[in-house]
């Protein structure tokens, strides 16, 4: 994992297609500008483990094993 300190106003690329841009920072709280082609799919972090939880409840264990082989 990569950690990178910025200041509003600045920004990360990754890759040539996605800037990731600090636009707010107050009382701790940060906000984020992501601008990525329509393709990339962007999920908030508690959203995408609240999908794998319930993908995981679905599913029977062995299912999961197999798939991962």
């Amino acid at each position: 994992m990569l950690v990178l300190g910025r200041k509003p106003g600045e920004y990360v690329m990754i890759g040539k297609d996605i800037m990731v841009k600090v636009v707010k920072s107050d009382d701790g709280d940060l906000r984020l500008a992501i601008d990525a082609p329509k393709y990339i799919n962007i999920i908030r972090g508690e959203i995408y483990e609240d999908r794998l939880r319930y993908i995981q409840e679905k599913e029977p264990i062995s299912n999961l094993a197999y798939a991962k082989s």
